[in-house]
Parts: structure tokens; sequence; C-alpha cells
């Protein structure tokens, strides 16, 4: 009662308390209820439901005031009168249509929904979903088809209380299974049911196993024509999704009893390989997820996935499903750009960490002869030709997961960049279709810049990118790459290194003046940079390759503080420009570490240089909680998921000043950003170190000024004056360092959020926290040392009071003792003092003991021989009567002693025993 009281106030505040305007709704509904509920006549009930059907399915204030009062009604319909099959319709039909929100919605004063608020109602009435589940057994088609939209509804409002009273009911999830077997329409409908109960359920999820859903899923979608049917093969595809997602064990109960062959023939073009209609791609789509949740690793707190997931690719790759992966994601140029992204990926996913699916694929040959070509080279095309940003994006992933950690894949790669000498006016990669991987990488990487180049170098930039990383052989070996130059130049080879950064001037340029129209042009700067960052990290020569051209310095001074470049943009060129100081082994003073930070300190400063690295890390791709990369479920919701990415791609051009496009998010991957990280904590590290510790060679000071042997006079002097103009230019460069680090500072002083970036300070708190580390030390000690010393304390306290005890115990026992002795020797005394007392005669007491014992005795056998006369006595007396009887009194006594014997000697015997 208080919960109808309650939802009739809710009636109140969304209609507001004027009565009239409700009032006649309300005593329709409640007239029509009471005509079902105390009818009479089956006719008239039956018209009373219909109509009250009507007026729910278009009435808000129905809806409302049937949501008030009409559940019991109804509900007690369906639990008595079950075989009227007519009145079960018309109510669960009416259920249905208090449970679906209309469109129209007049007067409402707040988002409150009645069909919201009905389906919490009906949801909490007692056992209604085990009533409502016992009508799935009927034969009505009509009763199970209502049943199951009304359930639906409740699971789309009331998911958790549905969930819980399903696992509760017995055979609940069992009904619900057999009408996959039913007719198509109600096979449809437990199909939806099925599939939003298994989402996150993971009990639900089990029992729909067990109960044979994989063999119910694959016949239904062998009987709607596997990929080439319709949205049932897509709601089949959700719910089998479903039960897989990081679900191990009904992932291995699939592999081990039906196996991957029906997932993989969904993969199988059939028919017109160039007819793709748009649910055809969708289920393409839900296949390939399929195989994504396959081999997808699980989280560390999930032990065994891992191997299970490995174990996965292993079968996949055993039932060759690359060959299909390729198929829809490269040789078929009639695949919609959805399911080309899609299956490249799963190639990336497929491949990573598995040797031999790597190896599959590295010697994997598509096409027929004579116009074969290696899959890597295919997809090196897709990378540097596709108009697809996304196409390109999961291209790249392919070669991102071939090369992670794979130093023999990556060498491979980079040996096929041969030196060959390719023109910048070299024709479109297509009308060359037998050009070497290295061979299509240098060409692209050096292609001209009109129609498009910039963006197929960024592109070829950053699958260069993917073979350098983390691998010291590739990055020497790239160095001895040098290019022929155009004919304008002066001829002479430059490394491509050199080259690279020229084209990202050129590409900052453009950016500048407006004049980029690619739609992956803007982000050809901080592709550039991310393969610059990874191929100076770590190694020393490419560090001085690059600091060999003066201007590369310069111009990364510049791109540091150009307002025109996006946030991005400036974090790398800082991290390029920490690298040059982190890794700089050079010994020329020009081009050496100090060099490096005092252009920073005094073109930038280094207050703003680290906040370069900041503004980065702030960004959203460098949050813990930036894009995650994950899919959207594909469902009946999403199924235009073909127009969001078309409509994505047309958008790029007028998002390209977004610093979350999805290149940048394919750019800074987890790897990358772990790298940047690194590196930052390693740079700042470096630059305290170096203002804080003088060179080594003021050190040499007393040395040099020494005289040496066999020197003249004139040769002395001369040698001092070098060494002394020397020193006087390194202090010079000692107080030019030191002015604009008290430029710094002043400037910090002024701007106090950016006052901890200074250098300086950085060194007066590095010193600080030392001294502060050392006095927390000492503390530390003499406090364990207090508490040694008081636990010693203690233990000699407690070692003094049981010493005590004890002797106090010995010498009670002492006293007690002399007490004792005390008591004897006066006992001695006092008996040797009355010396006339004789001592007893022992042998005096035995005789007089003896004596008194023979008396006893005596005393007792004359007592026996008194009771024997006795005795004796009466039996004469006894005797004399028998004789006057004339009983023969020898007979009689014969034998009697010795019969009085037997027992005696019995007993004996059985003492005895």
């Amino acid at each position: 009662m208080d919960l109808v009281s309650g939802y009739k106030g809710v009636v109140g505040l969304v209609f507001g308390n004027n009565e009239s305007s409700t009032s006649s709704e309300d005593s329709h509904v409640e007239r029509l209820l009471d005509r079902i509920n105390n009818g009479t006549k089956a006719e008239d009930r039956r018209l009373a439901i219909t109509e009250l059907q009507s007026v729910v399915t278009e009435s808000h204030s129905a809806q409302l005031a049937f949501g008030a009062m009409g559940f019991p009604v109804l509900l007690s319909v369906l639990r008595e009168e079950h075989e009227d099959v007519e009145m079960v319709r018309g109510a669960l039909e009416t259920l249905v249509g208090a449970l679906t929100p209309l469109n129209h919605v007049k007067g409402l004063n707040n988002d409150i929904q009645p069909a919201t608020m009905n389906a919490d109602l009906l949801s909490r009435e007692g056992d209604s979903i085990a009533l409502l589940l016992s009508l799935l057994s009927e034969d009505d088609f009509y009763v199970k088809y209502y049943t199951l939209q009304l359930l639906t509804a409740l699971l789309t409002n009331s998911p958790s209380r549905l969930q819980e009273a399903i696992l509760t009911t017995p055979r609940g999830i069992t009904q619900l299974m057999d009408m996959l077997m039913d007719r198509e329409v109600i096979q449809n409908e437990a199909l939806l049911l099925l599939a939003h109960l298994t989402r996150e359920a993971e009990e639900i999820q089990k029992i729909v196993v067990f109960e044979g859903a994989f063999e119910k899923i694959f016949s239904i979608i062998k009987e709607e024509g596997g990929s080439d049917g319709g949205v049932v093969v897509q709601d089949c595809l959700e719910l089998l999704n479903n039960i897989l997602r990081r679900n191990a064990s009904n992932q291995t109960l699939l592999r081990e009893t039906i196996g991957f062959d029906p997932v993989i023939s969904l993969l199988k073009l059939r028919g017109s390989t160039y007819s793709f209609s748009r649910q055809k791609t969708v289920n393409l789509l839900s296949t390939i997820e399929t195989i994504n949740l396959l081999i997808a690793a699980g989280p560390e707190t999930e032990p065994g996935k891992d191997a299970n997931s490995l174990t996965n690719k292993t079968v996949l790759g055993q039932k060759r499903i690359l060959d299909h992966l390729l198929m829809l994601g490269i040789e078929s140029p009639w695949a919609p750009v959805a399911v080309h992204c899609a299956a490249l990926r799963c190639i990336g996913d497929l491949i990573v960490d598995h040797p031999k699916n790597l190896d599959t694929l590295a010697n994997k040959v598509l096409g027929e002869e004579p116009q074969v070509e290696p899959a890597l080279n295919s997809i090196l095309r897709i990378v540097l030709q596709t108009s697809s940003m996304p196409e390109f994006v999961a291209a790249d992933y392919v070669f991102k997961s071939f090369c992670e950690k794979n130093v023999n894949n990556q060498l491979m790669l980079a040996s096929t960049m041969l030196a060959q000498t390719h023109s910048f006016t070299h024709g479109p990669l297509e009308e060359d279709g037998n050009l070497s991987f290295g061979s299509m990488i240098l060409c692209s990487l050096t292609v001209s810049e009109n129609d498009g180049g910039l963006e197929i170098c960024g592109r070829a930039a950053s699958v260069f990118s993917h073979i350098l990383k983390d691998n010291i052989r590739c990055k020497e070996q790239a160095l001895k790459f040098n290019l022929e130059v155009p004919m304008h130049s002066l001829g002479t080879p430059e490394p491509l290194m050199h080259h690279l950064v020229k084209y990202l001037a050129l590409a900052s340029s453009m950016s500048n003046d407006g004049k980029s129209n690619g739609k992956g042009s803007l982000f050809v700067q901080q592709i550039i940079l991310k393969l610059l960052v990874t191929w100076l990290a770590d190694c020393p020569s490419s560090v001085q390759c690059f600091l060999d051209a003066g201007p590369h310095l310069t111009y990364l001074l510049e791109l540091l503080s150009s307002q025109y470049v996006t946030v991005y943009t400036r974090g790398l060129a800082a991290v390029l420009l920490g690298e040059c100081v982190l890794y700089n082994k050079s010994s020329d003073n020009s081009k050496g570490a100090f060099a490096v930070v005092d252009a920073i300190s005094q073109k930038v400063g280094l207050t703003a240089y680290f906040l370069k690295f900041d503004e980065m890390q702030k960004s959203p791709l460098f949050s813990p909680k930036g894009p995650s990369g994950q899919r959207k479920l594909l469902t009946r919701s999403s199924a235009a998921i073909m127009e969001d990415i078309e409509d994505s791609e047309e958008n790029d051009s007028a998002d390209q000043k977004n610093e979350d496009h999805p290149i940048l998010a394919s750019l800074f991957d987890s790897g990358f950003i772990a790298l940047v990280n690194r590196l930052d904590a390693n740079i700042r590290e470096r630059v305290v170190e170096m203002y804080s510790h003088p060179k080594s060679e003021v050190g040499n000071f007393p040395a040099a000024l020494e005289k040496k042997s066999g020197e003249s006079d004139g040769d002395y002097i001369e040698r001092v004056k070098v060494f002394v103009n020397k020193q006087c230019s390194e202090i010079q460069d000692l107080l030019g360092r030191n002015a604009c680090l008290a430029e710094e500072l002043t400037k910090t002083d002024r701007v106090p959020e950016q006052r901890a970036g200074g250098a300086l300070e950085r060194v007066q708190v590095e010193g600080l926290r030392r001294e502060l580390q050392q006095a927390s030390q000492r503390l530390e000690i003499i406090k364990a040392g207090k508490e040694k010393a008081e636990s010693e304390a203690s233990t000699h306290r407690n070692l003094a009071a049981k010493i005590e005890s004890d002797l106090k115990s010995l010498s009670d026992a002492y006293n007690s003792i002399e007490q004792a002795n005390f008591q004897l020797e006066k006992e001695v005394k006092a008996l040797r003092s009355g010396g006339g007392t004789p001592y007893p005669d022992i042998e005096a007491i035995k005789a007089e003991v003896r004596e008194g014992a023979q008396k006893e005795g005596e005393a007792e056998l004359n007592d026996l021989l008194v009771c024997l006369g006795q005795e004796q006595s009466k039996v004469e007396k006894l005797s004399a009567r028998l004789l006057e009887l004339g009983e023969d009194v020898d007979i009689l006594l014969e034998g009697i002693g010795d019969e009085g014997g037997l027992p005696e000697e019995d007993d004996d015997d059985g003492e005895e025993d």
C-alpha cells in the first residue's frame, strides 16, 4: 500500500493536483478494471480488457492510473484464468502497452516516464516474473509472444530485479532456451531477451552455455544462411559474443566441444563476393568481434587468461583463419572500409606475441601467378595509398604488432631497405608493383612534397618507427642510408634522418600557412617527431647524426616556441631536445650536451621548456582515463556503425585541429607514452646534474700549470696563456649560464605557479632534500638506539625482579629449615634431660599381644563348641520324633554329611577360580 501511495504521489507531481484534468481517465480506467475483476459475463470482461488495452497504449495519464491500481487485477487473471486464452492474451497485451513508452509527451513537467514506473511496479509484484515464465509453456503463439515482449520490457527498465528473479525461478533459463527452438518470431524475441540478459550476468551466461547455447546458436545461424543471413544472425552473434566475452571457461568449452570451425566458416565469402549489404557487413563485423574476443589477452588479475588466449591463437592459426582475414582486409576490393579495418586489426591481434602466426604472415603471398605479392607489401600499400584514415590506422597496427618485441622481424624488414636511388619525381607506387618492402618505404620517405607527398611520407615514417623501436642495430643501420637529392640542390647525398627533418620543417611551414589540405597532413609533424624520438632513444650515434646539421637545433627551438602547432608537437619537440642532452656523447663543445642546454636556456628558458612536458602530459591522450581504444558493442541499436564510420571519415578534414583525433590516439599508444614519461624524468635529472656539477676540466687546474721537463720558458708561458684563456672562456660561459638562471628565477618569482620549473631551484631543492634525508636517517638511527636501550633496560629490570623473588623464596625455605632444626634439637635435649625413663621392651610387648590373641581364640572356640552342642541336642530330638513317626532315621541321615561337604568344595573351587 505504501508503494501505491508513493506512486499516486508521483502521479500528482507529474500532472499536478488538478483533479479535473485526470479524474475522467482515472475513473474510466477504474471502471474497466472493476468490470474485469467483478464482471459475471465472460464476453463483457473480454470487451473491458480490450478497451483497457486501447486506452493504456494511447494515454500517459491512463498508464499512470493503470500502474496505480491495475497490476493486481491483471496478474490475477493470468494466475487464475490461464485456461481462458483470450483473457490471458488481452491481459498480456495490456501489460505490454503499460510498459511501452509513448513518443508524444503532453503535459509532463519533468522527465518521469509512466512506462518506467510501471515496469518498476510490476517487477516488485510478488512472483510476477515466475508467473510470466510459466506462461512460456503454453501452446498459444500470442501468449508466448507477448510474454517475451513483456519480459524484454522489464529487462530494459528493471534489469537487476529480472535477472535475480529468473535465477531464483526453477527452470527459468531453461524455459527461455526452449524458445530458441520455437517458431521464428518467438525465436527472435527469445534471442533478443537472452542477448540482453547475458551482457553482464555471468551466472546466466554459465547456465545458458550449460543448456546447449552453442549448438542452438550455430544451428540457427546455419538455417538463416550464415553471414548472408538477416538480423537474426546478428542477434545470434551478439548472444555468442556475450557468452564468450571475458569468460575463459566458456571459450575453452567452445574450443573443446564444437570447435572454432563454425565461427571461421562465417568469414568465408559466398556467392557474389562484390555484394556486401549493410546487414552482411554487420554480420561480418560481429564475427570478427567474436575472433577478437577469443584472442584478446586478459587482465593481470585474471590468471590463466593469457594461456587461454595463446591456445586460441594457435588453434585459429591452424584453421588458416589468416587466409580469410587477408581476403576481407586486403584482397576483396568490394568489402566496406569497416570490414577492412576490423579484419586488419584482428590480424594484428592474432600475430602479436605468437611466433607461429608471425611467421605465417611473414611468408604469406597474395594474388595469383604471375601477379603475386608478399602480404606485408600489400598491407604497406594500404598504409601508403588508402584514402581512409581508419584504414591507415588499422594497417599501421599490423606492423606495430609484427615488430612489437620482435628483434628478428625488425631486422628482416630493415634489411630490405636497400639504398636504392629514387628520384623525388618518382611516379606513384601503384605504377611499380615489383618494389621490395624497403624500397617502398624509402621511396615514400623521399617522395615529392607535391600531390600529397607529405602525407605519404608521414605514413611511411609511422611504419619506419615500428621497425626502429627498441632496436639499436636497426637504428645504426638506418643511419647508413644516404639518399640522392634532386638536381636543384648541391647533389651531395644526405642521411635519411636529415631528409626527414626537412620534411618536418616543410610540414610545419605548410600548416602555418594554411596550405595543408590532406586529411592526414596535419599529423605529419607528430608522426615524424615520434619517429625521431624513437630513433634517438638510447642511441648516441643517432643523436650525433641529428646534431651534425646545425640548423636542426635552431629549428627545434623555434618549433618549441611556436604558437601555431599543437601541444603534442611542442611536447615531442621538447622530448627530442632532451634526448640531445641525455644521450649526447660528443666531445665537440659546440655540439655537446652543455651547448644544447645553453641554447634551450637562452632561447626558450628552462622553465618554459619543462612546461612543454607538463602541458603534453596533462592532455587527454596522456591521462589514465584517456581513450581506451575499445570498440562499441555491435547490437541492433548500433547497427548503423557503417554510417558512423563514413561520417567520421568525412568529418576528418573539418576536425583536423581536434587534438583527440584517432590518428593521435594510435600514435600515442601505451608503449610510447611510457617512453616519454621515462625520458621526462631522466632529462630533468640530467639537467639538474649538469648545473650542480662543474666540468671535469676545471678540476685539473693545478696539474695544467706545472712546467714540463725540458720545456722552455717561452713555451711554458704560451701554454699557460692558452690554458688561462680557455678557463676564462668557460668562466664566461658559466657566468652567462648563471645570468640566465637568475633571469629564470626572477620570472618564476613573478609567476609563483611556474617556480618549480626553474633548474636553479631544483638544485637547491635537491640539496635540501638530501640534507633532510640525512637528518631523517640520523633521527631514525637515534630512535632505534633509544628503543634498543629501553628494551635492554626493561629486560634487566625483569631479570632483577626474578632474581629477587628467587632469593626471597630461598630465604623463606632456609628459615623454615632452621625452625625445624631448632625444634628437633629442642626435642633431643628434652629426651637427654629425662635420662631415668627406660626404653620400651619390644619382646615383652610381642608376648603380651600373642597371649591376648590366644585367649581371644580360645573364647571363640568355646562359643563354637556350645553351638555344636545345641545343634546336637536338636538332632537327637528330631531323630526321636522321626522314630515315633516310623521313619528310619539312619536312611534319612545317610549321605547328609557328604552332600553337605560337596557344595563347600565347589564353593572353594569357585573361589580359587
